[in-house]
């Protein structure tokens, strides 16, 4: 893992998940993940390796319910992460934004981490599973990742058909445009980006 400010360990304990999970955003995408839900641990290594974020997860959940639970609540874990490692977010170029192709589809994903928490999410391919992973969980892991956050989040499938394709171009665009939003822009490395003085 990296060392550095930007980083945070967290842990989260319900009746329904128990998380450990420990972030460095300025990393060199390393990984090291176990969810109990493998497509989404494939999801996660591909946000980290795309992102250059250092990202351990160690989840154990109710999967023998649904995966829902531990989607979701790794969602808010890592958004809270990122929150925590962030900081004030002085000199953080705040917005970031990626066209990412994955073989037949094209996702588009925006972020603003202006401390305003939004989703808006249109990805609504013709199959919705892959083997028994609903990807409509991915909608769900955005949702709470940027309510956890305080982020502007926009998730667009401009078009796509095969829903591994879908979701992998999803988490890779998320991780690209966050790659951008969390970058220290030079030029304001003193500031925090808003005209309010904080966000």
């Amino acid at each position: 893992m990296a060392t550095g400010s930007r980083t945070s360990t967290l842990n989260r304990k319900t009746a329904e998940t128990d998380i450990a999970l420990t972030l460095a955003i300025d990393g060199r995408g390393l990984a090291k993940i176990d969810t109990g839900v493998p497509f989404f641990d494939h999801m996660l290594t591909l946000f980290a390796k795309h992102g250059l974020f250092d990202l351990e997860v160690k989840a154990k959940g109710d999967v023998d319910v649904d995966y829902h639970h531990t989607v979701e609540d790794v969602g808010l874990v890592l958004g809270q992460a990122f929150k925590e490692a962030l900081g004030a977010k002085t000199g953080i170029r705040r917005y970031g934004f990626f066209l990412l192709p994955m073989d037949e589809s094209l996702a588009r994903v925006v972020v603003d981490l202006g401390g305003r928490p939004h989703l808006v999410y249109a990805a609504n391919p013709p199959t919705m599973f892959v083997r028994d992973f609903n990807i409509v969980l991915v909608k769900e892991f955005c949702r709470a990742f940027s309510n956890a956050l305080g982020a502007n989040l926009h998730v667009h499938l401009e078009y796509g058909e095969e829903p591994h394709h879908v979701a992998e171009a999803i988490f890779k665009g998320l991780a690209r445009a966050l790659d951008v939003a969390t970058q220290i822009d030079a030029r304001a490395a003193d500031q925090v980006p808003s005209t309010k003085g904080s966000i």
